[in-house]
């Protein structure tokens, strides 16, 4: 996806002054919006898209976002390119700090260090100015949920050529090969 890129489902949340027990936001998809999701991501449709939210605050200036995204899609499956009907449910999560914030210019700009475990939670992203684009980072966690790779269940791929083995659908290259091969 391209950063530079505006979301369909783009919601700002001004963070300015958040209460303690943070907002909830919630974006749900309209039909233009979903047309735009199924765009995309390569996908036949999207019936349905709502992300449920918590934007609370973090740390000393920090922001954070948590909740669900849930959507219902339609794929074509990848050996049989029929509709394949899918629901996607993922948690989302994420961490944000002001641009000028200490904490951040101290992990981001090499002062400082960062650890990072694969299983980990993500570090912090940076944002500027006063609201966090939360329906963008819903976006994001509902795309990592798609299956790339989506197959009808039971549907295999048939073998592209004859079994080894198998003379009787052996080409004559084929059999002269072997006849070759059986005499050294």
């Amino acid at each position: 996806m391209d950063p530079s890129a505006k979301s369909p489902v783009s919601f700002l949340a001004h963070v300015a002054r958040l209460p303690r027990k943070g907002m909830p936001v919630t974006v749900e998809a309209d039909p233009r919006q979903r047309v735009a999701l199924a765009r995309e991501h390569g996908l036949a449709e999207v019936k349905s898209w709502r992300a449920d939210l918590l934007v609370e605050p973090w740390k000393r200036n920090g922001v954070k976002v948590s909740g669900r995204v849930v959507a219902d899609i339609v794929q074509e499956c990848v050996i049989t390119l029929d509709p394949l009907e899918s629901r996607i449910d993922e948690a989302v999560e994420g961490l944000f700090l002001p641009e000028d914030s200490k904490l951040g210019r101290l992990g981001f700009e090499g002062a400082g260090e960062i650890m990072i475990a694969a299983e980990g939670p993500d570090s912090p992203e940076t944002f500027s100015g006063d609201s966090i684009d939360v329906g963008a980072l819903a976006e994001e966690f509902f795309a990592l949920a798609i299956d790339p790779y989506p197959r009808k269940k039971g549907a295999e791929i048939a073998p592209a050529g004859p079994e080894e083995g198998d003379t009787e659908a052996d080409g004559p290259l084929q059999q002269k090969l072997r006849a070759l091969r059986d005499k050294l």
